[in-house]
């Protein structure tokens, strides 16, 4: 038996699935290419404030100019095509009239992106490409991961048994991550609100770093990577005892409660500093995949937790 990996595709998974993952790839990476390439391109946007003289500064602000328009060139496909799963979610829900994990992820690509294209095509004005690129790259990588843990699974009925339970804890993880979402989302307005009253240069990118703050990628994570560690425990340990099962399950659960809080957490902590002006949008961008990153670790230490109890079995099936 081959060593157990999320980003391996399951023999059993369904064309239409390996179809949608080849497609979340594609985009994964055009994303990070793009996304690579604008903040290279958005380098001498940084020196504008550096002392120069007058020639030097005109050469710099021409320079900016044709960045900008080749950054807006770069960013479109991101904007439309990688992150049209984003849209179709956000739009489904708004039919329906009511909210998703899309639909705040959506509010902060239009934030962002709106504001930098009206800048590039009047010359004045920031520009937001780096931070809209960002974004989507990186919730794109945690989305990722979160398909691979949904597609790594088991069969049997233990396994069965881990899925039921996945239903009950994703649907007290998403009641609560709405509504804690909503209270983001009225938080972030009402601060660019209040910013534009009083500092009107700064509020769109205030309210920018808040919006991508407020995405809950990492809560939306929680539950998918613990059950994905549950089932890879079953698959290292087929032996496993019902009293075993037992104890897998409540171990499941207690990771997901501890990503899904520690996630809450961090947007606690993050949120009034984005208010304040002290995380830029490009920051608060780099903190969403931190903090996605440290749900899947947390999920991977269950495992690593799980069968170090049986080494043996586990260098069995990885031989």
């Amino acid at each position: 038996m081959r060593a157990f990996s999320i980003f391996s595709i399951p023999d059993t998974l369904a064309p239409d699935r390996r179809q949608q993952r080849r497609h979340m790839l594609a985009r994964l990476g055009l994303a990070w290419l793009a996304m690579m390439q604008v903040m290279m391109f958005a380098f001498p946007g940084y020196l504008r404030t550096r002392p120069m003289g007058a020639e030097d500064q005109t050469f710099l602000d021409s320079a900016i100019v044709l960045m900008n328009w080749v950054s807006l060139a770069l960013t479109v496909p991101v904007v439309l095509y990688c992150a049209w799963p984003v849209w179709q979610g956000a739009l489904r829900r708004m039919r329906r009239a009511s909210l998703s994990m899309d639909v705040p992820v959506a509010l902060g690509i239009v934030a962002a992106f709106i504001p930098s294209a009206y800048a590039t095509f009047s010359g004045r004005g920031e520009v937001y490409f780096d931070s809209v690129t960002m974004f989507v790259a990186f919730l794109l990588t945690a989305r990722y991961l979160e398909l691979c843990a949904r597609q790594a699974v088991g069969s049997g009925r233990m396994h069965d048994a881990i899925e039921r339970h996945r239903v009950v804890l994703s649907d007290k993880a998403d009641r609560v991550a709405i509504w804690f979402t909503i209270i983001q989302l009225g938080v972030a307005f009402a601060a660019g609100a209040v910013w534009y009253l009083h500092a009107p240069e700064r509020a769109v990118g205030i309210m920018v770093a808040m919006l991508v703050i407020s995405c809950p990628c990492a809560m939306a994570m929680a539950v998918p990577t613990s059950i994905a560690a549950a089932h890879a425990s079953l698959m290292a340990r087929p032996s496993t005892t019902e009293y075993q099962l037992a104890g897998l399950t409540r171990a499941s659960g207690r990771v997901a409660r501890q990503s899904l809080l520690g996630a809450m957490l961090w947007h606690v902590l993050m949120m009034p500093l984005a208010a304040l002006g002290w995380v830029q949008p490009w920051l608060a961008a780099i903190t969403m995949l931190l903090s996605s990153l440290a749900v899947a670790a947390n999920a991977w230490r269950l495992f690593r937790r799980q069968t170090a109890a049986a080494p043996s079995r586990v260098a069995a099936a990885a031989g």
